[in-house]
């Protein structure tokens, strides 16, 4: 079984590894992962859930519903063994084009929405997922702090969060939780928290824990993703330069061979070094990616090999930049 973590003041203990719900939404477009039908995704969430893990992920975005209502159907009868996490704040248009919307009505209707598509009373921590620059924080933490009284939902948390979203937040409530991306590329939305959410002993989930799939050395410069694969079109992806990442990568498999020690494990590590961190969300995609995700749990690296990667990874990214300005 896999090990628990605390998380935060909650009293809960979660799996250290938990499930990314956005892996399997994907041919309901939005933000998601490729193509998997109902009857793969109810298989591999009954896997995780076999394997011990207890904390599921989601959003609205992922699949424009797609992920709530598949996680819905798989926990229905057992909702009471499984922690559910969902969020509020990003919508779409007709032609489902994306934009923030933290406006208290917004949240109150998505989560109506979300209860519905998960088939539950009440979800375990909902949170804001991005902050809305044209919004005050307090106001959406307003409606979150009345739902929390109603016992609509138990928790409240904060994604893609900054020091002064959580202090104004927590004008109106209590922060429970905070997710932000954390991994071997990037790792400044934690650094920029951890104090905070030290010293507040608040939860901390961690996205990006793979990079979507850069730190296990699947993604590839020839590999090529389905038309259910936000990777496939989405400009977050199509315009990033990752071309260092791919050096880096390299370099550090390299090393990686001479210590015994998969990518995988290495990306794991990296996130679970940290005390602060309550568990690593993955995008598991099936059955022999989970196993693999936890047979890499026994052998994560040492603090000095998990080191000398980041440091890797910060000198190549920084040598290229430096090769780019050269070049202008």
């Amino acid at each position: 079984m896999l090990n628990l973590r605390p998380l935060g003041t909650l009293g809960i203990a979660v799996s250290e590894i938990s499930f990314g719900g956005a892996a399997i939404s994907g041919e309901g477009r939005g933000y998601g992962f490729g193509h998997i039908g109902d009857a793969e995704a109810a298989t591999l969430l009954a896997g995780c859930f076999d394997r011990g893990i207890n904390l599921y992920d989601t959003a609205p975005v992922y699949g424009f519903g797609l992920s709530e209502k598949r996680i819905g159907r798989a926990f229905r009868d057992i909702r009471d063994r499984v922690f559910i996490v969902s969020k509020g704040g990003i919508v779409w248009d007709d032609r489902k084009r994306i934009k923030i919307d933290n406006h208290p009505a917004v949240m109150q209707k998505m989560l109506e929405q979300s209860l519905k598509d998960l088939q539950t009373d009440y979800i375990d921590l909902y949170m804001i997922h991005w902050p809305d620059k044209h919004i005050d924080i307090r106001r959406p933490m307003e409606c979150l702090s009345r739902a929390r009284e109603a016992g609509k939902i138990k928790a409240i948390g904060l994604c893609n969060a900054g020091r002064e979203d959580i202090n104004k937040a927590e004008e109106i409530d209590a922060v429970d939780a905070v997710q932000n991306e954390l991994n071997l590329f990037n790792d400044a939305p934690f650094h920029d928290i951890r104090e905070m959410i030290r010293h507040k002993n608040t939860g901390f989930l961690s996205w990006g824990t793979l990079d979507k799939g850069m730190l296990t050395g699947r993604v590839t410069p020839e590999r090529t993703f389905d038309d259910a694969d936000a990777r496939a079109w989405a400009p977050w992806w199509k315009h990033e330069d990752r071309t260092p990442k791919y050096r880096a990568m390299k370099k550090i498999a390299a090393r990686l061979s001479e210590s015994g020690h998969s990518l995988l494990a290495l990306a794991l590590g990296y996130v679970l070094q940290y005390k602060e961190v309550s568990a690593a969300l993955c995008g598991i995609r099936n059955i022999a990616q989970l196993d693999s995700a936890i047979d890499a749990l026994a052998h994560l690296p040492r603090h000095e090999l998990l080191a000398e990667a980041k440091a890797i990874a910060d000198e190549t990214l920084q040598n290229y930049r430096a090769e780019k300005e050269h070049q202008m």
